[in-house]
């Protein structure tokens, strides 16, 4: 299935029925990209980021954050925005409770983005709206 299909199918907010099969799929493409950069698609993790990101749920962060640190390409195509669809303090705060290394790394990648300014006017109905008029869709 190539990207079109797929966001025509699901959308950018898709079913909570959908969200399984957008978390293998992007299982499969992280696992891949990981393997070898260039063996995922990074614009279809991205484009399952963003579905993720617009369902808000804070057990998707960490996995949003493994796509996200496949590989050099897919750090460049996953917005550190995706990981905070539940809004940026309720994502810091849902980090910081977990006891993980990978959580801690995440959440200091957040605070560095942060204060680099990488939040500024950050909201997430504002961050759909940009998905949106990227992909071409109604968010």
């Amino acid at each position: 299935m190539d990207l079109d299909a797929w966001l025509g199918r699901l959308g950018l907010n898709p079913a909570p029925s959908s969200l399984e099969e957008i978390r293998e799929a992007l299982r499969v493409q992280t696992e891949q990209e990981h393997r070898s950069q260039g063996d995922g698609d990074t614009e279809w993790m991205r484009l399952c980021c963003v579905q993720l990101f617009h369902a808000g749920l804070l057990e998707d962060v960490l996995r949003i954050w493994r796509a996200k640190r496949a590989s050099m390409d897919a750090a460049a195509s996953i917005d550190v925005q995706f990981l905070c669809g539940a809004g940026l303090e309720r994502t810091k705060e849902s980090l910081a409770s977990q006891a993980s290394d990978e959580a801690r790394k995440a959440l200091r990648y957040l605070e560095e983005c942060e204060a680099a300014g990488d939040f500024e006017d950050f909201t997430v109905a504002g961050y759909l709206k940009r998905c949106a008029a990227y992909y071409g869709t109604q968010p």
